[in-house]
């Protein structure tokens, strides 16, 4: 008992040394126990700037919280999470892909939203003369019209709903060379391997080397939203709901709304 006792006044004395010369206790650091922890967006290719400059204002408070993207076709994207690829938050173009994984059960139930909405435009290269409406698309002049592919890219899905309603659609399909992602249709008009194409207003944005023409009436497609959620099978389901709750938040809209996006 005695040796208890003067092992303990010991351990006090020392501490008390340690102290008065100015050194620290070494005691276990909760912020080196705390590991980083990783989490994977997979979002539509036309969020890619908006998205990569959020990233630094959520890690001023969240700095162990990294973020890692995953930029695509909306209808890829949704592909690659229905064959188990890793992700735990997913941010589409349109509603369908969304819909598809939660008919299927792997979104997290009450944790989809909807972040933003688009408009779509016609481009053409900045040197491109005589084009203010869809219909001048007709024009001889006019040989290749960018535009996504439709099964797999929302841009194309609401591009050729756009050109069916004004009845123009069977005219100019021979015209069409298809983008895998709204970046890779901007592209093209922008290198002149096509002098149209059809975007978002936000890509449109993005580009000094093409001008929008026209923007599609709203009433010519289906709305344009990009709904998020947190994905079902996520090993950060924690930190995913707090990322997507940043996503909505004043900061973020602010960076939205900087690149074009409509934020209601």
């Amino acid at each position: 008992m005695k040796r208890r006792q003067i092992l303990g006044f010991l351990g006090i004395a020392v501490a008390g040394l340690l102290l008065a010369i100015g050194l620290p206790l070494v005691t276990p650091s909760p912020g080196i126990a705390q590991s980083s922890t990783n989490i994977i967006v997979s979002a539509a290719s036309s969020l890619k700037d908006a998205l990569e400059e959020i990233k630094p204002l959520y890690q001023q408070s969240k700095s162990n919280i990294n973020i890692s993207y995953n930029f695509g076709a909306s209808g890829a994207l949704q592909q690659q999470i229905e064959q188990g690829a890793p992700a735990d938050i997913f941010i589409s173009a349109a509603k369908k892909q969304v819909d598809a994984l939660e008919q299927k059960g792997l979104l997290l139930p009450g944790s989809r939203t909807n972040l933003a909405n688009n408009s779509l435009v016609l481009i053409v290269a900045q040197d491109v003369v005589g084009i203010s409406s869809f219909s001048n698309l007709i024009n001889s002049n006019i040989k290749k019209i960018a535009i996504g592919e439709p099964r797999s890219v929302p841009a194309g899905q609401y591009g050729e709903e756009v050109l069916k309603n004004l009845k123009l659609y069977d005219q100019l399909k021979s015209k069409f060379v298809f983008g895998n992602n709204v970046r890779q249709v901007l592209a093209a008009v922008e290198s002149g391997n096509a002098q149209a194409g059809i975007v978002y207003a936000t890509d449109a944005k993005t580009s000094n080397k093409v001008k929008v023409v026209v923007t599609a009436d709203e009433k010519l497609h289906s709305p344009i939203v990009y709904p998020v959620a947190v994905i079902k099978g996520s090993k950060n389901i924690s930190a995913a709901k707090q990322f997507v709750q940043f996503l909505s938040g004043s900061q973020a809209n602010t960076v939205l709304k900087k690149y074009g996006f409509i934020v209601r």
